[in-house]
């Protein structure tokens, strides 16, 4: 890999023992069509991951059950011997059924044998970030975390994990979680039209803990979107560009991890990011989410 002069964005963060980009990347998309399968193009989706580790990013999210195994084996293909900056976060929590749906995985047996998954997908011997996925695809659902929680914990005890974190998870959740060992990042849903963890977001940058938002535009009504795509045109950029700038002005805990299976794609979002979005802007973007 050669490294280019690409500037990201955001600057760094400092995620348990890793100083890493705030601009980071999300492998989900390098799967088939329903994040099943392997990739159309399986040399485009290495080139992918090595521009995104050439340009400096050093944060990249996965999780075993993106293919199944397909975009960890990826990963691995492509990076590995990982390079030291690199930090590689992964989930647990759940599966994959026959259908392609995502039903939850969270008893011991499950969670253990889970993170054996990861580890032997992306070929290392102790996993750098693991978030506990809570809830189901409609979001988070309010339950107890504790056993599924200190499953993970006892996994980190015997050296196979290094840090936690939880993912779409309620304000309770994380707090729960937290009572029974530290946390360095939550992973939920976030952005300027779905705002419900505006005070979550605030405590957790007191705390020094990482918010990683995903979907940046998902759920958004016609109107919110109208609305976006009115001020990115008066910016002369895309939805996506002021969506992306947004999350990083908003609070300097926010970790990106935006998507795409496109060395190109990446490249424009990396350069949308970096947007700078002055009062005026922040105030109108801000009644997106308005009642």
């Amino acid at each position: 890999m050669n490294p280019t002069t690409l500037e990201l964005p955001g600057g760094t963060w400092t995620l348990g023992d890793h100083t890493v980009s705030r601009f980071g990347y999300g492998a989900m998309q390098l799967a088939g069509p329903w994040v099943v399968g392997p990739p159309k193009d399986h040399d485009a989706a290495l080139a992918v991951l090595r521009e995104a580790a050439g340009v400096g990013i050093t944060h990249i999210d996965t999780a075993e059950t993106y293919g199944p195994r397909v975009v960890n084996e990826l990963i691995r293909e492509a990076l590995h011997p990982y390079p030291a900056e690199l930090l590689i976060a992964t989930k647990a929590g759940g599966r994959r059924d026959a259908q392609g749906g995502w039903p939850a995985a969270r008893k011991p047996d499950e969670l253990k044998a889970q993170i054996d998954d990861n580890l032997e997908t992306l070929g290392v011997d102790v996993l750098d970030l693991v978030h506990l996925r809570l809830g189901d695809a409609n979001g988070p659902v309010p339950e107890p975390v504790t056993e599924a929680f200190e499953t993970l914990v006892d996994l980190q005890r015997q050296g196979l994990i290094r840090h936690l974190g939880v993912s779409n998870a309620t304000a309770e959740q994380v707090e729960e979680a937290q009572a029974i060992a530290p946390i360095v990042s939550v992973q939920n849903m976030y952005n300027l039209a779905n705002r419900g963890d505006d005070a979550l977001i605030d405590r957790l940058a007191g705390e020094g803990i990482a918010y990683i938002p995903f979907f940046p535009l998902g759920g958004f009504s016609p109107l919110q979107s109208d609305a976006l795509t009115a001020v990115a045109a008066r910016l002369d950029a895309s939805p996506m560009s002021v969506a992306l700038a947004w999350l990083l002005q908003r609070s300097p805990n926010i970790l990106l991890i935006p998507g795409t299976s496109s060395v190109a794609h990446l490249r424009e979002n990396i350069a949308g990011a970096a947007l700078t979005l002055a009062e005026a802007d922040l105030a109108e973007l801000d009644r997106i989410a308005a009642p």
